[in-house]
């Protein structure tokens, strides 16, 4: 009787493998939501479709930036990711990726991305995306994810910057609608973290991190969820004065921020995971479908 054949995996199955790898290391469902907001932005700074070739490399350098952070965040988090259930999946928990390897691969996207945006875009948009991924590693990875239950709150600003970075992009310079853009996205963070959080409240417990809704009752959560959410609503509206956009933005910041609020309020009332799941689904749908409608309200009114 013959003996079976060994099965050896491809070459090709082990080099997807790696690159699956490397590109989970970059979190690529946080990318994509933090470029929904680079491109709009950048259409209303421009009162209309900016050069193709500009929103390309301001995209991938935001994209290269915001994978190296988020690299450089599961490196520091690898300890507390084998306690959580939610990211024992992760390269570094695995091994699929060494702790070596994730350094310099975080280390290799910042300097590409400086080097892309500064070269291709400008020097302003280079220094906003660095900075904000150092802000994310010290201030939020390094300091107050362990420490504070304030962390996603301050951290969350590190989010925000890719708003600052599409206007920056068009202008080479600042003003009060896109850090209005930037307020928005930094005070929607809280109620959109804190409703997954809730779900994952145990993870946290078990690790040993302060997220509000591992230390605090479900209706306290929800409730600052609500106080966050009006603000939101109340930055959106004021963008709509300072940027001069139209009515189509108008009402779509009114009649979504309105659903946010009340899915919010909902929360309160009906405090359970199932229901917070709802609300973090909602929020990000929030966030895409405003911004999406700023673009298309300088479209369609100032034309390309």
């Amino acid at each position: 009787m013959s003996a079976s054949p060994v099965a050896f995996p491809s070459p090709a199955r082990g080099i997807r493998a790696r690159l699956g790898a490397y590109l989970m290391l970059t979190k690529p469902r946080i990318i994509e939501l933090l470029l929904i907001t680079t491109v709009p932005t950048m259409v209303v700074a421009e009162r209309g479709m900016p050069a193709v070739s500009l929103i390309v490399l301001t995209v991938v350098g935001g994209t290269l930036a915001a994978g190296g952070a988020n690299t450089f965040n599961m490196f520091i988090d690898r300890d507390i990711d084998r306690l959580m259930e939610r990211t024992q999946g992760r390269p570094l928990v695995t091994g699929a990726v060494t702790p070596r390897a994730a350094l310099i691969f975080g280390f290799v996207l910042e300097v590409a991305a400086f080097a892309l945006l500064w070269t291709g875009v400008n020097l302003l948009s280079a220094v906003l995306a660095v900075a904000a991924c150092l802000f994310y590693v010290f201030v939020y990875s390094l300091w107050l994810k362990r420490t504070s239950r304030q962390n996603i709150v301050i951290g969350g600003a590190a989010g925000a910057v890719p708003a600052l970075v599409g206007w920056a992009a068009v202008t080479d310079s600042l003003a009060l609608a896109p850090w209005l853009l930037f307020g928005v996205i930094f005070f929607w963070t809280p109620p959109h973290f804190w409703a997954l959080a809730i779900r994952y409240a145990d993870d946290y417990r078990a690790a040993d991190v302060p997220m509000m809704p591992a230390v605090a009752s479900l209706r306290t959560t929800a409730r600052q969820m609500i106080y966050y959410t009006v603000v939101v609503i109340a930055l959106s509206l004021w963008f709509h004065v300072s940027a001069d956009t139209n009515w189509i933005y108008l009402a779509v910041a009114v009649l979504s921020g309105g659903v946010f609020l009340a899915q919010t309020v909902g929360l309160l009332r009906d405090p359970e995971p199932a229901r917070a799941m709802k609300v973090f689904g909602y929020s990000i749908t929030y966030l895409g479908t405003l911004f999406v409608a700023m673009a298309v309200d300088i479209v369609v009114f100032e034309g390309w």
